[in-house]
């Protein structure tokens, strides 16, 4: 469970926090001062610190790079009061991860909290990128036989052995890392690590320095040379999700990479060479972004060389239903709830609807479903309430806003209180869920 302390002098403050974050799941603990909250820090090792500016024995922001250091693994917010927003900046530059203004944020606080945790758990799996066990994807894990499918197959397997850098496009949602893992694993390069990273993650100074790396003493917080994501690549792949939002300051190095194979950490004057194989995959038309002058024109060229489009799940047909069946065959091992029977009519839904989120949507949906299912048959009313209504004419509001309360109910029970892993299971907002929490008089005590 993901621990967090609150640093705060304001008694009031201090419980309000706590109690909003503990009714997420998290675990809370408590400082009145920068000493104090040292001493949990050395006692409790919390996961994020949540750490006030002005504080009876000190200044928050100054004091970051020593919280910093007693929690290597760990990540500091800053609350900042009203028209203090410096603070939270020069936070970042000491070493935060971000800043919450007090009384504006009060709806980022349980997303942002999230996120570092998700970060968190990341890192301690090697980095903030995933390393892959290669052997664990291949071809035969691209579940599917419809035409556009078996053509970009095809395409992946004739690319896969050379050392050619490969751009993968299409919706979000398609496969693209699936693709690019299976791509690594048929790869020459099998044997060395496949690294991902989401440029869309990350700000420009964070992303840089996770790509690159840094040297001891290059900015405040940096205690130790740390290697980048592209020297953990060294030997084998990495996969550039998202890389129509890379900062146009950080495709200069891109570009320089994939043309030397050289690159300078940050904070370092002397240049290293890797030898990584790029994979690079965007949901944007980067054409568009050149003429726009938000991508470089020299550097799409260049990843560009064999490009791969992967069809949304719409054009896939009866896809659909094979993977909707290795879905659920999964979900059942994994939730120990055997299902016996599907209903012809929710299949019917799930051919016919859009899927606009295309596998991921598919994926989350059936998730889902499973959740709701009473039994062991999956019916129509297991499905969110929205592919319900895309197949109906004939819409009963007040069954279906019955059929809303329910759902939600199911989904609480089954997070246990968690309204963050709720709302993402039922792909709303988190403010949407409290919504309709107060909406419908669900007890979530």
């Amino acid at each position: 469970m993901t621990k967090i302390l609150i640093i705060d002098d304001e008694v009031k403050i201090r419980t309000l926090l706590s109690r909003i974050i503990s009714l997420e799941g998290y675990e809370v603990i408590q400082a009145d001062s920068i000493k104090t909250g040292i001493k949990q820090i050395k006692q409790q090792a919390p996961n994020i610190v949540l750490c006030d500016v002005y504080l009876p024995d000190g200044n928050g922001v100054s004091a970051v790079p020593e919280l910093k250091n007693l929690l290597p693994n760990g990540e500091i917010i800053m609350l900042t009061a009203h028209g203090n927003i410096a603070d939270g900046v020069q936070s970042i530059k000491n070493g935060a991860y971000d800043y919450l203004t007090k009384g504006d944020d009060n709806q980022r606080i349980i997303p942002l909290i999230a996120n570092v945790s998700e970060k968190i758990s990341m890192q301690k799996k090697g980095s903030i990128a995933e390393s892959v066990i290669n052997k664990e994807y291949s071809f035969d894990s691209i579940k599917g036989q419809s035409t556009a499918l078996l053509f970009a197959v095809n395409m992946a397997q004739k690319a896969a052995p050379t050392n050619a850098t490969i751009l993968l496009t299409g919706e979000t949602g398609t496969g693209k890392e699936v693709f690019a893992s299976a791509i690594h694993a048929a790869s020459t390069r099998a044997n060395g690590s496949f690294v991902a990273v989401n440029c869309s993650a990350l700000s420009s100074e964070l992303l840089e320095s996770e790509m690159f790396g840094y040297k001891a003493g290059a900015f405040t917080g940096a205690i130790k040379d740390k290697k980048g994501l592209f020297e953990q690549a060294d030997g084998g792949t990495i996969f550039l999700d998202e890389i129509g939002e890379m900062p146009t300051a950080l495709q200069v190095k891109l570009l320089r990479i994939l043309e030397t194979g050289e690159f300078i950490s940050v904070g370092d004057t002397l240049s290293k060479r890797i030898d990584a194989r790029v994979i690079a995959a965007t949901n944007k038309n980067l054409k568009e972004l050149v003429a726009k002058g938000d991508f470089r024109e020299d550097l799409y060229y260049r990843i560009s060389v064999f490009t791969i489009e992967l069809p949304p799940l719409r054009e896939r047909g009866n896809d659909i239903v094979a993977l909707a069946h290795t879905f659920i065959d999964g979900f059942s091992s994994k939730m120990n709830k055997p299902i016996k029977s599907i209903d012809e009519k929710f299949f019917d839904i799930l051919k016919n609807y859009s899927w606009p989120g295309n596998i991921r949507e598919l994926r989350n949906v059936l998730e889902r479903a499973m959740i709701i299912a009473s039994d062991d048959e999956l019916i129509v009313k297991d499905l969110p309430l929205d592919l319900q209504m895309s197949q109906s004419t004939n819409i009963n509001w007040g069954e279906l806003a019955a059929v809303e309360k329910a759902h939600i109910c199911k989904m609480l029970q089954y997070t246990n209180g968690n309204k963050t892993e709720a709302a993402r299971l039922m792909k709303i907002g988190l403010t949407t869920l409290y919504r309709k929490i107060e909406e419908y008089g669900i007890s979530t005590s």
